[in-house]
């Protein structure tokens, strides 16, 4: 993605995270990768979510500008569920994503935390 589209990229998925009936809280990232923290509709399965999410945003990508002709999300997805007294915190991290990832790079910190909690992943999805 480009870096000067990334607000309207990440506007766009909050308007269909809301229109799965989903609280969106924020959306953010940088080119490489998105966050997006809301609160799950009781009725819509998480993996459903993101199928939607995935098809909707990159269907309307194509088709918005020739440059992502090709783009297609990846297959596999990272999802978290944080408590409600970190909500701003974590509202702050992806804010920061740009700041942050100058620092740690994403990967590295998703593998860090992924084994921090004992949680097994598939190296392809990394």
């Amino acid at each position: 993605m480009r870096k000067e589209e990334l607000t309207e990229i990440f506007s766009y998925i909050a308007g269909i995270v809301k229109n799965c009936e989903c609280h969106s809280i924020c959306v953010g990232g940088t080119t490489n990768h998105i966050h997006i923290l809301c609160n799950l509709n009781k009725n819509l399965a998480l993996s459903k979510l993101i199928a939607i999410i995935k098809a909707n945003s990159s269907k309307w990508l194509r088709q918005k500008d020739c440059y992502y002709r090709a783009f297609a999300w990846q297959d596999g997805y990272g999802a978290f569920s944080v408590s409600q007294s970190v909500v701003e915190k974590t509202t702050e991290y992806i804010k920061s994503q740009e700041e942050h990832h100058k620092k740690t790079d994403a990967r590295e910190e998703l593998i860090s935390l992924l084994n921090a909690y004992n949680i097994e992943y598939d190296d392809r999805y990394i």
